[in-house]
């Protein structure tokens, strides 16, 4: 396959390097995508872990009124 220069003298891409180019770039953006997900994933469980540490504070609490209630 012969490469031309364009006016710039920059080499012109082939159509098969354009392509595994844009696969390229297609295949960092999905890894970008799957990090995106992990991320909200850890944000969720984060919240779910604060949301049961405060329930167990909030029995906590029921637990220590019921004994002062007595």
């Amino acid at each position: 396959e012969e490469r031309e220069g364009n006016l710039e003298g920059k080499p012109i891409k082939l159509p098969r390097e354009r392509e595994r180019e844009r696969e390229r770039e297609r295949e960092r953006e999905r890894e970008r995508e799957r990090e995106r997900e992990r991320e909200r994933e850890r944000e969720r469980e984060r919240e779910r872990g604060e949301r049961e540490r405060e329930r167990e504070r909030e029995r906590e609490r029921e637990r220590e009124r019921e004994r002062e209630s007595r």
